[in-house]
């Protein structure tokens, strides 16, 4: 009883105070006469009914809908959508209960949105879908003055045969991938191990190359050294035989001929020189013995 008196006090009281982000619809014997707040608002007692209006922006839970998708497929689907009064005066007179409308638009808008998509988009297109239910629950609830500011899907539940083959699918594309990137990895190493038997090959070959060079370098060297060897001594040679006589080399050639009487061989072969070299010394020695025997007689 107390309750009921303190609203019936509350209805009969000359003034009215309005919060900010509210505002009162005020009808005065049934016509309106507009829209008043914030702040202390003045009524007439029993001629003037108002209606408060909250600006805020609200949410509304469409329950859990089935919609059939373009594919035949039964799906399930439950969303929130958010609103907001930006026509004070037509969320009163143009709609009796916007929450009950926005309900039945928001289901019908869906039904139609999920008809013409298959069920692969519907489940990898969240937002295309949210979008389109905003724009197309926005149109409607114009006229009563609420904008729809967003729509959010929250929950998909496919039924479970398809559930069973989504997850089919899904093992199979994960196998595929995996068989794939171990191809890639195979192709990835044979490449490597081709470019570094490559690499191997052509540092052998530059090496190869290197080691003959310098072998041949070396060769070069050796044999000039060898030839200015030879040269050199065939040089000390030839200045040693300028300094020796006829008869010293005689002397040489009859100890080689000495050596070659004590060899078994039977067959010699003799330079036309050597034949030339004996006359001369057999000519020495018949000079000698002459000499010798002048010699005597002049001692005798």
């Amino acid at each position: 009883m107390s309750a009921g008196r303190s609203k019936m006090q509350a209805a009969i009281l000359p003034f009215r105070v309005v919060s900010e982000y509210r505002r009162l619809v005020v009808f005065r014997l049934g016509r309106m006469t507009g829209v008043k707040g914030p702040g202390v608002i003045g009524v007439l007692p029993f001629a003037d009914r108002v209606i408060s209006v909250d600006l805020r922006e609200f949410f509304l839970e469409i329950p859990r809908q089935t919609a059939i998708t373009k594919d035949n497929a039964p799906i399930s689907i439950d969303f929130i959508t958010f609103f907001k009064v930006v026509d004070v005066q037509a969320s009163v007179v143009q709609v009796a209960d916007f929450s009950g409308a926005a309900q039945n638009i928001a289901a019908t808008t869906l039904r139609s949105v999920v008809g013409d998509i298959t069920l692969d988009d519907v489940l990898a297109k969240r937002d295309e879908i949210n979008q389109l239910l905003r724009a197309k629950l926005d149109d409607v609830t114009e006229r009563w003055g609420v904008k729809v500011t967003n729509v959010e899907i929250r929950e998909i539940t496919p039924p479970p045969a398809v559930q069973e083959a989504m997850t089919r699918q899904m093992s199979a594309e994960r196998t595929r991938r995996a068989l794939v990137t171990e191809a890639e990895g195979d192709k990835s190493a044979a490449v490597l191990r081709a470019e570094g038997a490559k690499q191997s090959s052509i540092l052998q070959a530059e090496g190869e190359k290197q080691s003959n060079i310098l072998q041949a370098e070396g060769d070069k060297q050796a044999a000039a050294l060898r030839a200015e060897g030879f040269a050199l001594a065939l040089t000390n040679v030839y200045q040693s035989a300028q300094a020796v006589d006829s008869k010293t080399m005689g002397i040489q050639y009859l100890e080689a001929l000495k050596s070659l009487g004590a060899s078994p061989s039977t067959k010699f072969v003799l330079p036309l020189e050597l034949t030339g070299m004996l006359q001369g010394i057999a000519t020495y020695a018949g000079e000698a013995f002459r000499d010798g025997d002048h010699a005597g007689a002049r001692a005798k």
